[in-house]
């Protein structure tokens, strides 16, 4: 009789009593329904997973490992999407219709969400394609292109998502929508035109390709490496060592000098010998320069040979200048050369018994009388007439 009594009450409790309009059985069954499309959705999730990871280690299918890493994780929401969708069709809750609107409605949305999802992740593939494109050109710039693609096509694609939910889930007016978003739009774009100037900068940028990723550039009075180039801005790295963040509309309206890409470092040196130098050691002087730069011919340019005059009567020294273009054009490889260009021309030079000038002034004095001391018994100690102070 008790056993009767319970199995009565256990019977009302499932069968009879209702909770939020439906029996207690419905909701069990609704329970284990969204269970097991969940652990469907992770058994077939483990399962592409796990062929994934063998595609891996397999030279050739990166492509289709990359599809099934794309729909690894979008099964799980599509599973549950299903158990919900099979859940209405079989009628298992009691919905008012209004709840049985909105019931599909969420199905229809989890669903597109499912899909968008996949699209989403298929992004992956198309860097693939374009990183393997990139890779065969000889810039860095197009590298750091791919991941600006690669950013715009996700948020079209969100975009696009929320759009068609929009649409065809919560029945919008998508016209009007848009026309609302377009005026909105202008608005925007005459309160942000700083940003959309950024923006075309960047789209000139990767058009022009004035510089590289990694090349040394001075833009705006700024000097450096080129580190990243973004939508907004372009970063540089400076000789000191700072991050420097320009904007690309600046970039793009300001003279850019692309110091990597110069083919050679041209260097100017003046080389001053005293004025009691004879005809013949300055002769001597300017042979001995060009031998030296006859002797480093590997490291001037065939277009643009090194070049030695006696240039000028300057007001301390006799010139000679020296022209030389040093190629490859390595900062640190020129000064090295420059040093031991210097470090030669000081030794030959002082072998020969040639003088290097210096600054120096002479001063002639002479005394307000007009007579000419002697120099040599000279009462007051003044030099006689053109007799100079050095």
């Amino acid at each position: 009789m008790v056993v009767d009594l319970l199995a009565l009450g256990w019977a009302d409790w499932l069968v009879v009593d209702k909770y939020v309009g439906n029996e207690l059985w419905r909701w069990a069954s609704l329970l284990g329904m969204l269970l097991g499309s969940l652990i469907a959705g992770k058994v077939t999730a483990f399962a592409l997973q796990h062929q994934a990871n063998r595609l891996a280690k397999v030279d050739g299918w990166i492509v289709l490992e990359l599809l099934l890493r794309c729909v690894e994780r979008p099964m799980i929401l599509l599973f549950m999407a299903g158990g919900l969708q099979l859940a209405g069709d079989t009628g298992l809750l009691v919905l008012a219709p209004d709840v049985a609107k909105l019931w599909a409605q969420v199905t229809h949305a989890l669903t597109i969400f499912e899909g968008g999802w996949f699209i989403y992740r298929l992004v992956d593939i198309v860097e693939l394609y374009l990183r393997s494109w990139t890779s065969r050109t000889d810039t860095l710039l197009d590298d750091q292109l791919v991941p600006l693609i690669r950013k715009s096509l996700r948020v079209f694609v969100v975009i696009l998502v929320l759009l068609f939910v929009a649409d065809n889930v919560l029945q919008w007016d998508i016209k009007a929508l848009i026309a609302g978003l377009g005026i909105g739009g202008l608005a925007l774009a005459l309160a942000s035109k700083d940003a959309l100037g950024n923006l075309f900068g960047s789209v000139t940028i990767f058009a022009d390709r004035p510089f590289h990723m990694g090349d040394r550039v001075k833009i705006d009075g700024q000097e450096g490496n080129i580190e990243e180039v973004g939508f907004r801005s372009t970063r540089i790295r400076t000789l000191t060592g700072h991050l420097v963040t320009i904007p690309n509309a600046t970039v793009a309206n300001h003279t850019i000098e692309n110091v990597s890409r110069r083919p050679f470092l041209k260097r100017v040196l003046n080389v001053g010998v005293t004025y009691d130098t004879p005809p013949e050691k300055l002769k001597r002087a300017v042979d001995i320069l060009r031998e030296m730069l006859d002797g480093r011919k590997d490291h001037f340019p065939e277009t643009n040979p090194p070049r030695v005059f006696f240039s000028d009567f300057n007001a301390d020294n006799l010139n000679i200048v020296v022209y030389y273009w040093f190629t490859p054009p390595d900062w640190w490889d020129y000064l090295q050369f420059n040093h031991d260009f210097n470090m030669e021309l000081l030794q030959r030079f002082n072998a020969e018994g040639i003088e290097f000038a210096f600054p120096t002034q002479t001063v002639y004095v002479k005394r307000d009388d007009g007579k000419t001391p002697d120099a040599e018994n000279s009462d007051d100690g003044a030099p006689r007439s053109g007799q100079a102070y050095t």
